[in-house]
């Protein structure tokens, strides 16, 4: 039309385009769908009808839900049920697994398990015992008694046990798996000569990287638990019988049996025997050695040795006593030793004037190890 003037862009640029108020931007997230099977269903646009009142009906009772496989609660991994007794009068500690209940193995099925015994601090394998196995079961009953031979009241007050409920990696053809459960009992609250019956729920297994300062070469593993740092100072300690023997003329010296001695070996064991020395040599026989037993830290020997001679002659000389690891081609290992003689201190004297002050008596005594080796010159 001619009538209409031309819009310049000035003029167009000033129309009101406003496009309103400014509205939130969605999420992009709230473009796609959500899929969680616990989370609350996606929100909805308001319906703008009114809410209609639910009819409540009376709450129906709900089971409660099984415990996980995976669950914190210590229960969930069983009981195990036992007995310890500590007897002073023969320095042992019986303890007897009974049986265990509701059990989680790792695979599911039937499950083949035995108890294990250690006691903390101390090497592993040095004071391991462990019962048989019993096969498919998650309630094994074993009824069997585990025994720590020289045992003294000494050791129940520093000492605990610990008891790991495993399943045997040999019936199943598959590598050692780590324990179903555990627990720790603090021997010092044991009453000497008095059984006492324990329930207890057992728990994870906690494991401790050692330092890299210990020896690795004896066989330990390189995940251990903190309180076996202390156990390397520990050599082991053996059990000797005295007796003067009026009849023959000697000293009978018996040697029992050794107790948690110090592993040697690359395998984490040992294969001990015993030296026996008197000292001063007379010119007469008076070295002596045991067998040795393979691959064990809780040898018996019960072998005994004769030293021929009046009481009052033994009674100035001194016994040496020294624990070795056999080694086939190469030098044998110092396990520990003791002495024992009038001028030795505390049990180590008391044992050796005892068994030369009284005829025809038999005295047992154990004695600890030490790690520095005896040596006396002529």
């Amino acid at each position: 039309m001619a009538g209409r003037g031309r819009v310049s862009m000035q003029e167009h640029m000033a129309i009101d385009v406003s496009p309103g108020p400014i509205r939130p931007i969605r999420l992009i997230s709230n473009y796609f769908p959500h899929f969680y099977p616990t989370a609350e269903p996606a929100l909805r646009p308001p319906d703008p009808r009114p809410p209609e009142t639910p009819v409540r009906s009376a709450p129906q009772p709900q089971p409660d839900p099984e415990p996980e496989g995976d669950s914190d609660d210590s229960t969930a991994l069983g009981t195990l049920e036992f007995t310890l007794l500590l007897d002073a009068d023969n320095s042992t500690l019986h303890c007897t697994a009974h049986r265990a209940k509701g059990l989680k193995p790792l695979a599911s099925g039937s499950v083949d398990t035995f108890v294990k015994a250690n006691l903390l601090p101390g090497a592993s394998k040095a004071s391991q015992l462990r019962t048989r196995t019993v096969r498919g079961s998650r309630g094994p009953v074993w009824e069997e008694t585990l025994t720590y031979h020289g045992f003294t009241l000494q050791d129940a007050r520093r000492k605990t046990l610990r008891l790991c409920v495993c399943e045997d990696p040999w019936l199943r053809r598959r590598r050692r798996a780590p324990p179903l459960g555990e627990l720790r009992v603090p021997l010092r609250k044991l009453v000497p000569n008095r059984a006492r019956s324990f329930d207890v729920c057992l728990e994870r297994r906690r494991l401790t990287k050692r330092p890299k300062s210990l020896d690795a070469a004896r066989g330990m593993s390189l995940y251990e638990e903190v309180e076996a740092e202390a156990a390397w100072d520990e050599r082991g300690r053996v059990l000797l019988s005295l007796c003067y023997s009026s009849q023959r003329g000697g000293l009978l010296v018996g040697v029992l049996r050794c107790a948690h001695l110090a592993p040697m070996d690359a395998n984490g064991y040992s294969d001990p025997f015993v030296r026996l020395c008197l000292h001063p040599n007379a010119g007469k026989k008076s070295k002596y050695k045991t067998s040795v037993r393979k691959k064990t830290l809780n040898p018996e020997f019960n072998e005994e040795f004769f030293y021929a001679g009046p009481r009052e002659e033994l009674a100035q000389k001194t016994l040496l006593v020294s624990v070795w690891d056999y080694d086939l081609g190469t030098a044998d290992d110092f396990i520990g030793g003791v002495q024992l003689s009038s001028r030795a201190g505390g049990e180590r004297q008391q044992h050796w004037r005892e068994c030369l002050g009284r005829s025809d008596r038999r005295l047992e005594l154990w004695h600890p190890l030490d790690g520095t080796p005896l040596q006396l010159s002529d």
